[in-house]
């Protein structure tokens, strides 16, 4: 008998990034992880809940973490130590195209009995490239496949008749590829079990906590979400998830919503193991002024007394922000205008103007917000080299609108390293002003495998080529420094740092360039790696200060008695609220 039943996989972006000359620039600054996108789905955690409900083990095994914390960090001796029936590798995110394949192969390579499983949006996106490689058994398509997956372990179990498994893809023992219907889409996710005490229990069990971290650095800034939706009603033009990607794809014709008391049946829950803040995945709105109102009623029923970071997709005013400072005692908004360029706002499908923007910043500061994270992109329809620089430079009348010590903060970054796979401009991409350099899988896979970040784009627009989005970036970058200077935000030991990062990974990226000019080969390489420590130091902060992203909090280890206590409340169960 195998020790797990069924073992989940976080590969980096690349496999094994630690062994390539590789600079990755900007396009994760704005997000937890490191560059290596290191931050497993939340999936792993829903499925792990309904498969140990179920009576199977699980094991969540976080490769790319592992690799991060340590350069003698052996891979495939890890691997080979594993044993389980089935691993499930995610390729959620497109940018692990390379590293979740080349885990897959590792797999395989000491586990070949066993079943190679691949889930995730861009698994289901690419499903029939993906099913036909050596190296993949099984890919479950979908947004929601905890109860697909149940069905197909016990059928596994069971040896019965995979043909009846909703969403899966698979192969038979003659490698002939069959296509089950897309059939299990949920109008509601009330179902879906959310416990981090899953996680807990299993690092217990496997004694474990390096390979469970959701990301580099969770257990010193433990960070936790949870989500109000699955699907969306807007249609942001370069949005994977956006309506028409998951109708076309997904076969999802309207958002599933978790109901307001679920929701905070949730964070409660959290609350029981962390006394750490929780992110709350979608705009409360979306479900309609009813759905947010509830949320906050049942809020302050509870006691909510963790902070919360919310989001908003549209611009929100005192009534909303009222409710939220009356229901919650501390939170955090993030709101993505992506351009202050109207017009390219209004080209991505983002309707509202400049006095929106400011409307929602003062609203929400006079009703208690803490932080407010405001977020530019560069790349983007109709956005020229000018178009951008003004975004960032508009960071001063918004800094006048709250005042400069007000807790705001923006940033401006390339929107992404490809567009999003099933999003309306990667559908069509020549209509919306783009030129891709990549449209199969493996196209992606081997643009991840380029030395420079702007190598790694996987387009260009008409208003600008892929050497003035990388230029553009940094010139926005260099803007906001200097405005944040003028305005007293930032002192000139902090100017003077920042200005030093940015222009040195602006050198390097200079240097890549001229290196990939050089013919041989072997010359090419050996250049590539003397220049490989200059971009480990800017890696992690190149445009933006990621530091400014951590919210302030204890440890896991300071939570130490409340994980005790919350356990145990699990174990004889929590009763009622």
């Amino acid at each position: 008998m195998a020790s797990s039943d069924i073992v989940f996989l976080h590969a980096p972006t690349v496999y094994d990034f630690r062994k390539k000359p590789i600079f990755y620039g900007p396009v994760s600054d704005v997000v937890p992880s490191s560059p290596v996108f290191e931050m497993y789905p939340l999936g792993f955690m829903t499925m792990s809940s309904h498969l140990e409900e179920a009576g199977f083990r699980t094991r969540i095994v976080n490769l790319a973490v592992q690799m991060l914390q340590s350069d003698k960090f052996d891979v495939e001796k890890r691997i080979k130590s594993l044993d389980a029936d089935v691993y499930a590798i995610d390729l959620h995110w497109l940018p692990h195209a390379h590293g979740s394949l080349e885990i897959a192969k590792i797999v395989k390579k000491y586990h070949p009995d066993s079943i190679v499983e691949f889930g995730g949006f861009s698994s289901s996106y690419f499903c029939d490239e993906l099913i036909r490689r050596p190296e993949v058994d099984m890919v479950m398509r979908g947004d929601s496949t905890e109860i697909p997956h149940v069905e197909m372990m016990r059928t596994l179990e069971n040896g019965g008749d995979l043909s009846l498994v909703p969403n899966l893809s698979w192969k038979d023992r003659d490698g002939r590829v069959h296509k089950n219907t897309l059939s299990y889409v949920p109008d509601t996710i009330d179902d879906v079990k959310f416990d981090y005490g899953t996680m807990i229990k299993n690092v217990l069990r496997h004694r474990d906590l390096k390979g469970a971290l959701p990301w580099l650095g969770w257990d010193k800034n433990p960070l936790t979400s949870v989500f109000t939706v699955r699907g969306c009603g807007l249609n942001c033009a370069e949005c994977g998830g956006s309506h028409s990607a998951n109708k076309r794809l997904l076969c999802r014709n309207k958002p599933a919503f978790r109901s307001p008391e679920k929701l905070v049946e949730d964070i409660c829950a959290i609350q029981d193991y962390l006394k750490s803040p929780i992110f709350i995945i979608g705009d409360l709105r979306q479900g309609g002024d009813d759905y947010a109102s509830r949320f906050f009623s049942e809020a302050r029923r509870q006691g909510v007394k963790n902070h919360l970071g919310m989001e908003i997709f549209l611009p929100a005013g005192d009534e909303f922000f009222s409710e939220m400072e009356r229901s919650i005692g501390e939170y955090t908004m993030e709101f993505s205008p992506d351009s202050h360029d109207e017009n390219v706002r209004k080209a991505m499908g983002k309707n509202y103007d400049n006095a929106s923007i400011e409307k929602t910043l003062r609203s929400a500061f006079d009703n208690g917000c803490q932080r407010f994270d405001l977020f530019y992109m560069t790349g983007l329809p109709e956005q020229t080299r000018e178009s951008a620089i003004y975004s960032a430079s508009a960071s001063k009348r918004l800094w006048e609108v709250t005042g400069p010590e007000a807790p705001l903060f923006i940033y401006n970054a390339p929107f992404a390293p490809f567009v999003d796979p099933g999003s309306r401009i990667f559908e069509e991409p020549e209509k919306w002003g783009y030129r891709l350099f990549a449209r199969t899988l493996e196209e992606h896979r081997v643009l991840l495998d380029n030395p420079s970040w702007k190598q790694v784009l996987s387009y260009e627009t008409v208003w600008m080529d892929r050497d003035a989005i990388a230029e553009v970036s940094y010139d926005a970058a260099q803007v906001l420094t200097e405005t944040e200077f003028s305005i007293g935000r930032i002192d000139k030991e902090m100017y003077d740092a920042r200005s030093e990062r940015t222009e040195m990974a602006r050198t390097l990226m200079h240097r890549i360039d001229d290196i990939m000019r050089i013919s041989d080969l072997t010359e090419r390489e050996a250049k590539l790696w003397e220049v490989k420590a200059d971009g480990e130091r800017v890696m992690l902060s190149t445009v933006c200060n990621k530091k400014d992203l951590d919210w302030k909090t204890g440890s896991i280890w300071a939570n130490t008695p409340r994980v005790i206590s919350g356990l145990l409340k699990s174990a004889f169960g929590r009763g009622r609220r």
